[in-house]
């Protein structure tokens, strides 16, 4: 177990980068909470969202800062806004879909570890603001992706797991 200290950060350019589409400003890591936990601010736009998935290890906690998203868990479909949470746990096969143009968010995910995977694939910030010219979930070849993302317990649904467990998804999307 190693020795955590006290510290304040905030989103700035040293602990933010650009994933996929979106600034990702780390908050807290696993190395800084000896894996308890990662926690996560991020700014996305429409268009920018991760396909269907299922987390093996870690519980997650969306808190909205600003905009409106639509999780599919569940069976079901959750509409969350400005100042409400969406808590997902481990095991359960979800999406989201940003229904504003952009989505400010403060991610939980417990134990810490998964912020391990996005740093294997993430880009420097230039600018504290959501990149303008990078590949999204939507654009990019994911092979890569996926296979870094099931080293770290993460997998994508396939289309007959979407249509069984998230029936409300858009197929089109």
């Amino acid at each position: 177990m190693e020795t955590m200290h006290a510290y304040k950060r905030a989103p700035a350019l040293e602990n933010s980068t650009w994933y996929k589409g979106l600034l990702i400003s780390q908050l807290a890591g696993n190395s800084d909470t000896d894996g308890a936990f990662d926690l996560v601010e991020s700014k996305m736009k429409k268009g920018t969202e991760p396909p269907p998935h299922i987390h093996d290890r870690e519980d997650e906690l969306f808190y909205i800062l600003a905009g409106e998203i639509e999780v599919f868990a569940d069976g079901k479909v959750f509409t969350v806004g400005r100042g409400e949470s969406m808590f997902l746990p481990k095991k359960a096969p979800h999406a989201y879909l940003i229904q504003s143009e952009e989505c400010h968010v403060l991610a939980l995910m417990t134990p810490g570890g998964f912020l391990n995977a996005i740093n294997k694939m993430n880009a420097p910030t230039r600018a504290m603001e959501i990149p303008p010219d990078m590949e999204t979930y939507a654009t990019a070849d994911l092979t890569a992706t996926m296979a870094v993302f099931v080293k770290y317990g993460v997998r994508m649904l396939s289309p007959n797991e979407i249509a069984e467990q998230l029936p409300s998804y858009p197929t089109a999307h």
